[in-house]
Parts: C-alpha cells; sequence; structure tokens
C-alpha cells in the first residue's frame, strides 16, 4: 500500500525533498507560496500560511495523509508539527518545545550548558537591547550579536569581521528586538551536518559548507545562504575524519539530551585548531543544503520516514559518493532591497546534466514571480568538486541580468583558500 506524505513547505528545501519523495509515495504539499517544482511533483498542491496549523492539518485530513514532513523552521516554530501529530497524522519535524533548539537562540545556549553538551561557546543572554549594547561596548575581544528568535538566517553581526565594536552597538540599539545572545566570535571554517533523528537514533549525512555571504570573495551582507558544496565523502577537503566525529557526538549528545525529538537536526559548527564548536543548531534540513544532500542520498528517504513513524531502527544511509555545488540565484538588491514582484522565465531544458531547484517564487495564471527572498538554485554533482561547479556553473545560463549569483561557490579558488585557512589556523 502506497504511503501519502503531506510536505509542508514552498522553497528550495522543500523542492528538494519533495524530489526525494515523489517517486516511492503519493506526495501532497502545501505552501503560501505556489512553487511549481514542488506542484510539479506533488499529486495535489494548495495555498496556505505554512503557519496555520488549523488549515494544514485539514489539508492533511482531506489528503488522507499518512505521514507529514515540515520544511521551514516557521511552521515549527508556530506549532504545525503538533497539531498534526494531535490529528493522527505522524510529522517527521519536532514539535515546537523542541524546536526551541533553533527558535529561541538563548534557550539554545543555556541548553547546550545544561545538558554539557561540547563546543557551547561562552555567551550572555539579555532581554534588553540596552544592557546587551552595554555588553557588546565593555566585552574584551570581538563577539557575535544574535536576536533571540528566527530572522531567516540574516540577523547575526559579528564584530571583528563585518562592523566595528560600535556598529554593533548602534545595530543592537537600533534593531526591534529586545532580547539577544552575545557571544564569542568564533574563528576558523563553518560547516554543517544535518541528521536524521528518531526514536532516539542519529543517522549523520556528509558535511556540507554554505556560503552567507551576499557577495563573491565573502564580502557583503548575510543572506539565508548564497550556495554550497560537499565532496565525494563525510568530510570537506579542510576536515578530518576525527573533526567529522567531533561534530557528530555534539549532535548525539543533543539528541540524548532531547529523548522524544524527531526529525532533522542540523548542527553548524565552527571548526578551529582546537576542534569544532557549535555556532547554532537548527531543527531541519538547512537551506541551500538540502539541495547537497538529498540528491545524493541512495537510500529512499520514504524509508527513513516510515522507520521513524513505526518505531523501527532507523535505516543505515548510504550516498552516490558524488560531489555537489549549489549556487543560487537572487534577486537583484537581495537582502537588503531585493526587487519582489518580477515576472521571470526559467528555461528548465538548459540546465544540462544539473538539477533545477525552485526556491521562493511564485507561481500565478500569468506567470512566474519573485519574491523578497531567493529564486532558484541549481546543483552540479560530479566526481569531484571541481566537476560538480563546472556542471552547476555552465547552468547557469538560465540565469538573466535581473539575478545576482555567487560564482566563486566550489572554485579551486576559494575551496583552496579554506584550506589554506585551517593549515594557518592549525600550525602547520
Amino acid at each position: 500500500m502506497s504511503e501519502t506524505v503531506l510536505l509542508v513547505g514552498g522553497g528550495g528545501r522543500e523542492h528538494a525533498i519533495a524530489r526525494a519523495l515523489a517517486d516511492d509515495c503519493t506526495l501532497y504539499a502545501c505552501a503560501s507560496n505556489r512553487n511549481p517544482g514542488i506542484a510539479s511533483l506533488a499529486d495535489g498542491f494548495e495555498q496556505v500560511g505554512e503557519r496555520d496549523a488549523d488549515a494544514v492539518v485539514a489539508y492533511a485530513e482531506d489528503t488522507g495523509a499518512d505521514l507529514a514532513v515540515i520544511g521551514p523552521e516557521s511552521a515549527l516554530e508556530a506549532g504545525v508539527a503538533d497539531a498534526l501529530d494531535a490529528a493522527g497524522v505522524y510529522t517527521f519535524g519536532p514539535r515546537a518545545d523542541e524546536a526551541r533548539i533553533e527558535t529561541d537562540k538563548a534557550f539554545q545556549r543555556r541548553f547546550l550548558d545544561e545538558h554539557d553538551v561540547p563546543g557551547n561557546p561562552d555567551y550572555e543572554t539579555f532581554h534588553s537591547a540596552e544592557a546587551a549594547a552595554e555588553y557588546v561596548r565593555e566585552y574584551d575581544g570581538d563577539v557575535a550579536v544574535k536576536p533571540v528568535g528566527l530572522t531567516g538566517g540574516k540577523g547575526v553581526r559579528v564584530t571583528g569581521d563585518q562592523l566595528t565594536t560600535e556598529a554593533a552597538v548602534d545595530y543592537v540599539l537600533d534593531a526591534e528586538w529586545d532580547d539577544w545572545v552575545v557571544e564569542e566570535r568564533l574563528v576558523g571554517e563553518e560547516f554543517t551536518v544535518q541528521a536524521f533523528v528518531a526514536n532516539g537514533e542519529v543517522r549523520t549525512t556528509p558535511a556540507v559548507q554554505d556560503h552567507k555571504r551576499a557577495y563573491e570573495g565573502d564580502e557583503g551582507p548575510n543572506t539565508g545562504g548564497m550556495g554550497s558544496y560537499s565532496d565525494t565523502d563525510l568530510t570537506l577537503p579542510f576536515m578530518t575524519e576525527v573533526d567529522y566525529e567531533d561534530a557528530v557526538e555534539i549532535i548525539e549528545s543533543v539528541v540524548d539530551a532531547l529523548p522524544g525529538y524527531k526529525g532533522v537536526l542540523y548542527g553548524q559548527f565552527m571548526l578551529g585548531a582546537d576542534g569544532p564548536k557549535v555556532v547554532e543548531f537548527n531543527a531541519r534540513f538547512g537551506d541551500p543544503e538540502a539541495m547537497n544532500t538529498l540528491p545524493v542520498l541512495e537510500t529512499p528517504f520514504l524509508d527513513v520516514l516510515t522507520a521513524a513513524r513505526d518505531g523501527e531502527p532507523l535505516p543505515e544511509l548510504t550516498f552516490s559518493g558524488e560531489a555537489t555545488v549549489c549556487k543560487y540565484a537572487v534577486p537583484a538588491g537581495y537582502p537588503v532591497e531585493p526587487e519582489a514582484g518580477e515576472r521571470i522565465e526559467v528555461d528548465e531544458a538548459s540546465v544540462g546534466d544539473a538539477l533545477l531547484f525552485y526556491a521562493s517564487v511564485d507561481q500565478r495564471e500569468d506567470g512566474l514571480f519573485t519574491t523578497t527572498s531567493r529564486s532558484f538554485a541549481v546543483v552540479g554533482l560530479g566526481d569531484s568538486i571541481a566537476a560538480a561547479e563546472a556542471d552547476a556553473e555552465s547552468a547557469l545560463s538560465v540565469v538573466d541580468e535581473g539575478f545576482h549569483v555567487r560564482h566563486d561557490i566550489g572554485t579551486a579558488e576559494l575551496v583552496q583558500s579554506r584550506v589554506d585557512h585551517m593549515a594557518e589556523l592549525r600550525g602547520e
């Protein structure tokens, strides 16, 4: 009997999830925007708000869903997983209380401390912007300042990197938030490990390096992620197997402290000379990292979902051994003043061997339109990062002059700069 799965969310991450599931189940999807990539794979698509738990549950019941997968963090924060579970639809995604590991950064840091999870940096939490600003002003060293709630990956500012101490103080005082976390600045190379979690078990996937800065050479403001790459094995060129194992140990420590957690747990780490430290945890797939991970996952994703629901051991994961490079096309002006509402044409046939993932676009009766966020991504695959990068770059002929792309992601020069940076930090 075929499983019926409901997918919640309409971005690039969710398009990757849909692609990983569509051949193995009856798939329905709902989101606030109509993503043409997801709609083309699904047996039905309903436009509802991702945070509207009642509407999502009603659609799950209308479609007879056996399982649900939640993509965006906003839905998790709003308790959509709680509502679906209560309605008898097993949901691969944590309930709102457990999703606080992402949605409340102050809770996250205190949680890691209370449960002796390794890798937690020096930090303080504040309920007043004035108090946070004063701490930043007096701290002996550089800091990262983070609003406590969700900011779509755009809320963090780092002194000694993006801005001066006084500029960070002004940012805190001028922003709309009262609650802040101020942390020591971590120096090194960032990487992400995503894990499937259910029934107390953890299955980890290859490490990915995301690129947050808007412009080439890691310049400009932070974004939701301009692209990412993975290698042919579990590690990245600047990492050792021990570095990866240390990151997995940190993830397992979090799962031990959250015994009821189910869904994806995403650990973002800063690799320094003394090993990985925790930048943050997310309670769902990364975007763009899902687009690196799911295309090389050979174990059917549906098998992970059904094992999780049925209380069975999660399957051991196998991967194709291909490297991946993902590059996003974003509206001009993103992320500061994106040009939204523009009608666009995407020639799907021109991507060649690469994969195309639609993200924050809206398919209407009169065409395809941009929103204020990232529009679509291409993912190249190959027997090396260089081959995957060439594949992705050749696919970017779909991009017209109204878009911005970071063409340097996955290039030999940029990857080597990461390797050199780590060698310098380790004194090699």
